[in-house]
């Protein structure tokens, strides 16, 4: 059966689902992480430079300002990478938990922890014969080493993480740096956050295969409206 006209070519589709699927192995953070810790810096970002009253803020308001946007987004990045080395090392020993739990239970209760570890997609494709086999392939392997509580691994995905939420501070600041005038420099900022968000969702896109420009403009839309909300529970 071919293909719509104007959809991309079956090959042009398996090209792109390989590389979604390399994007989610290679890397300590997948794009989806990447993505949100870079939304996040920014919607903190700009929490404090869109409540600055430009009107009365001599050059003293904004350098505080500057300097209460960077260390909290320094400390949402440290409590960040914290929370991903913990994730990392409880998803390990529920996957070790999974293994055992295969190895040791009746072919029934087996066959079900299988289908109930794979993703939903999957399961909804996988017969009970195809289980049992996948049983069987798990018994046979060696006994698994007892995961290491943090590993390299998770240091280097802790450390992306708080590199990503510092670094998303730069770009809606630098204005405030560069321009005297407050009024000024925060409508720069403004223009350079929206673009920000804009690539930044634009980049999701690509990496998931998810039309890139709509999801850039809704990124553009979503991110102003969280920054609305941030502002207005105080936050």
């Amino acid at each position: 059966m071919a293909p719509p006209s104007g959809a991309p070519a079956p090959s042009a589709y398996a090209t792109r689902a390989l590389h979604v699927v390399g994007e989610y192995q290679k890397r300590p953070l997948e794009p989806v992480e990447r993505f949100s810790e870079v939304i996040f810096g920014l919607v903190m970002v700009l929490a404090f430079t869109c409540t600055l009253s430009v009107a009365k803020s001599g050059q003293q308001e904004v350098r505080q300002m500057l300097v209460a946007a960077l260390a909290c987004n320094v400390a949402w990045g440290v409590v960040d990478g914290v929370m991903y080395v913990l994730t990392a090392v409880v998803e390990r020993a529920r996957r070790r938990v999974v293994f055992q739990g295969i190895r040791v239970a009746d072919p029934a209760t087996a066959r079900a922890i299988v289908l109930g570890a794979l993703p939903e997609g999957v399961a909804a494709i996988t017969d009970e014969v195809e289980a049992d086999r996948m049983v069987a392939r798990v018994r046979a392997l060696p006994e698994p080493a007892r995961p290491s509580s943090v590993t390299l691994a998770d240091l280097r995905g802790a450390a992306g993480s708080c590199i990503l939420v510092v670094l998303a501070t730069f770009p809606p600041t630098i204005p405030f740096l560069l321009v005297e005038d407050a009024v000024r420099a925060l409508r720069i900022s403004n223009g350079v956050a929206l673009v920000s968000l804009f690539l930044a969702g634009y980049w999701l896109g690509k990496e998931t295969g998810v039309r890139a420009w709509r999801l850039g403009l809704a990124m553009m839309v979503v991110g102003s409206a969280l920054v609305g909300l941030t502002i207005a529970l105080g936050g």
